[in-house]
């Protein structure tokens, strides 16, 4: 694969937990601090060949982003953005609405706030759009984008539900909007990457499901949004590195040794599941609990306890701990 290391593109980027603390009144609240500082202790992780993760996505799907108000998200990301700039990558984030006209707003609201480029989910709407119905809101979008200076990246999701899938047709020709700094493909079908990549190489594509990060990167990705590398950022990293040199066995080492916390990033509750690993992780178990969204059943957080230490013994053996 032709490689840029200055192109944060090529690199995978964690998207990252918000963590939340109890206020005086016992209502669950943003805990700033923790979240910069587990940002911070992400970015600053090498892989085995030196590199470090080329971006930083605040308040996605792993952040709280579906509980939070405009205004509290408003604010994570700005604090955010502090760790972003320390660390001089581009600070990513979403936006998803039911019109053109709410969605340039948010991205205006964006842009205010520190974020460089803004993942853009389909329209929300209870009726499937068409083609070209698609293709216009994404066309308002760059023109929104570029009004304010920031750039957009599309976000295919068609796996999950409530999201409408954007058609290959249309994802070709939104790559070529100059406001388009690549494409966001989130499924375990990455024959939608080979296909893209077939008809035009120079396609900048990240994938968005940790089960298949190596499959989409022979697939022609050039890199991707971990929510297990947040985790387990210097194995993530590591694995990046093999990806991009076309070491597919090694990359397939660190891939396999993560599958049992990876199968996790791809279920309805990958927030919650993930983010209890990651307080597993962080020895704040409690912390991993205390979420805006569904309360886990014993036996679930049982069963993310065992996945992520046999993650971790898996990781250990190859000296991929941080």
């Amino acid at each position: 694969m032709e490689t840029n290391s200055t192109d944060w593109r090529y690199t995978v980027m964690p998207a990252v937990f918000t963590w939340l603390k109890e206020s005086e009144s016992g209502a669950l609240e943003i805990d700033f601090d923790v979240t910069k500082k587990q940002a911070a202790a992400v970015l600053r992780t090498q892989g085995k060949g030196g590199s470090r993760m080329g971006g930083l996505v605040a308040s996605g799907t792993l952040g709280e982003n579906s509980y939070l108000s405009t205004e509290q998200r408003l604010s994570l990301i700005k604090s955010l953005s502090e760790v972003a700039k320390e660390y001089n990558v581009p600070l990513i984030s979403g936006a998803a609405a039911e019109t053109k006209e709410e969605l340039a707003k948010i991205i205006g609201g964006l842009a205010t706030v520190g974020v460089d480029t803004v993942m853009v989910m389909p329209p929300k709407t209870e009726v499937v759009p068409s083609d070209e119905e698609m293709y216009a809101y994404y066309e308002l979008a760059a023109i929104a984008a570029k009004e304010v200076g920031v750039t957009i990246m599309p976000y295919n999701n068609p796996d999950a539900a409530g999201y409408h899938a954007i058609s290959t047709d249309i994802l070709r020709r939104l790559a070529a909007l100059p406001e388009v700094t690549a494409l966001k493909i989130s499924t375990t079908d990455v024959s939608t990457i080979e296909t893209l990549m077939l008809e035009n190489r120079g396609l900048k594509i990240l994938a968005g499901v940790d089960t298949v990060t190596v499959h989409a990167g022979l697939a022609g990705a050039c890199g991707g949004i971990t929510g297990v590398g947040t985790i387990f950022p210097k194995a993530s990293v590591t694995m990046q590195e093999h990806v991009l040199k076309g070491e597919w066995a090694e990359a397939n080492k660190i891939s396999q040794a993560m599958n049992s916390i990876s199968y996790l990033d791809a279920q309805p509750l990958l927030m919650e599941y993930l983010k209890f690993a990651m307080g597993i992780h962080h020895n704040d178990a409690d912390g991993g609990l205390r979420t805006l969204g569904k309360k886990l059943t014993q036996q679930q957080i049982d069963d993310v306890r065992a996945r992520y230490a046999l993650a971790k013994e898996r990781l250990e053996t190859l000296d991929l701990l941080d």
